[in-house]
């Protein structure tokens, strides 16, 4: 009896622009895998933390084609849930031979090696924790402004990466607490000399992208 071919359980597959990062604004095909370890109270895709659909990677790849073909993306985002609780290599392997960039958004709990071009690590509260692996490999940071961060976390997470990756301040869903508290403490770091602190919205909700 020949194996069944390897699958990954997929919440969805659709185009956009990323809307978020150091890439905002660049078409963008995001592949959501299901399956969360951190289950943020703030989260804005919490239907993404269960279920799933079983997926072949062969269908991935050929959904991700479909999309290109009149939305022609260079970019893929695997986002989640969190994207580490599945083995993604060969699906990232085969989106690179079909001339993809490939972004992996990660909360940065988990590891493995992977050949995606650029990783974007969104340390989550309360122990904001990393793997060393990502301090990096990281493209860019990205913290969300909840209403417990402040500037010591701030400080840590800029500590634990070099300087040249950006860190960025995300208010929660562009609430205007959250941006007013960003704003904050974009100040409170450039007070204190933390280089490379930046200020970023969810662009695609403020155009009314998915």
């Amino acid at each position: 009896m020949m194996p069944a071919p390897p699958t990954l359980k997929i919440i969805e597959i659709f185009p956009s622009i990323q809307g978020e990062g150091m890439r905002q604004g660049e078409p963008t095909v995001f592949v959501r895998l299901a399956g969360c370890d951190r289950r943020c109270s703030f989260c804005d895709t919490k239907y993404a933390w269960e279920g799933g659909e079983d997926y072949t990677v062969d269908r991935i790849l050929e959904n991700v084609q479909r999309i290109r073909r009149r939305f022609p993306a260079r970019w893929v985002c695997l986002t989640g849930g969190e994207p580490f609780m599945q083995d993604v290599r060969l699906l990232v392997r085969l989106l690179k031979r079909d001339n993809c960039r490939v972004q992996v958004e990660t909360n940065g709990t988990r590891y493995y090696a992977t050949a995606a071009d650029w990783m974007t690590v969104s340390p989550k509260p309360k122990e904001y924790l990393v793997r060393p692996e990502f301090q990096r490999l990281a493209k860019e940071v990205k913290l969300v402004v909840t209403r417990e961060l402040d500037l010591a976390v701030i400080r840590r997470i800029r500590a634990a990466f070099q300087t040249r990756i950006p860190v960025l301040l995300q208010p929660e869903s562009n609430r205007r607490w959250s941006q007013k508290q960003g704003l904050r403490l974009l100040k409170q770091a450039s007070a204190a000399s933390l280089e490379n602190i930046r200020f970023s919205v969810q662009l695609h909700k403020i155009i009314g992208l998915r």
